[in-house]
């Protein structure tokens, strides 16, 4: 664990996606108006999430499939990609949801140095109209929990089973298919090094 700031970094290497939420929702909970803010930086095993605006689904997979609190629909997490759980008390902060939906963003695009881009409408990151970056979060008493997690050097196969993020057809890539060869590791630690300096500013 390390301290950026008033912004606390944790790696957690790859754990339990049912069980670090329900630490996020005990942090979050818990939490108060001294609480520095954290990033959870991680990987999961492979599950599907199904966000708030997501009906019931049944997949011909061995994949879980776990519903959430998070806002967004259903998205594929599995080893090779760059989780950060952004738990930020937005109110403290004096930013707003869309903003911090936007910084998480433009981290991203950062990252991918200029590579990337938003889609109107449809939150994420994308490299010529396929989603490199899938974003959901949730905010409770103005503080925000779940995050962004960025593909990196992951298998893909498991988004043909789904429309990553309720859209029919999405492409789906990944950083090293566009040559960059950052592990899941460096690429997490970059890019909320980036998001602090947004925060920050």
């Amino acid at each position: 664990m390390t301290l950026v700031e008033d912004v606390v970094v944790r790696r957690l290497g790859r754990v339990d996606y049912q069980s670090t939420w329900q630490s996020m929702r005990a942090f979050t909970r818990e939490r108060d108006d001294s609480t520095a803010d954290q990033l959870w930086l991680l990987e999961h095993p492979s599950v599907y999430t199904l966000g708030q605006g997501m009906k019931e689904i049944t997949l011909a997979s061995p994949i879980p499939v776990i519903r959430t609190d998070r806002g967004g629909d259903i998205t594929y997490h599995g080893p090779g990609q760059a989780v950060i759980y952004t738990l930020v008390d937005l109110a403290r902060r004096s930013i707003k949801v869309k903003r911090f939906v936007w910084l998480l963003e433009e981290s991203v695009i950062e990252l991918l140095q200029g590579r990337a881009q938003r889609k109107p409408g449809a939150p994420g990151v994308y490299v010529d109209g396929a989603k490199i970056a899938a974003l959901g979060i949730r905010v409770a008493r103005g503080r925000a929990y779940h995050g962004v997690a960025l593909n990196v050097d992951m298998d893909l196969s498991p988004f043909d089973a789904i429309d990553p993020c309720g859209y029919p057809g999405l492409r789906v890539t990944q950083m090293k298919n566009l040559g960059l060869t950052d592990s899941p590791e460096k690429a997490g630690s970059r890019l909320a090094q980036i998001l602090i300096e947004k925060l920050d500013a």
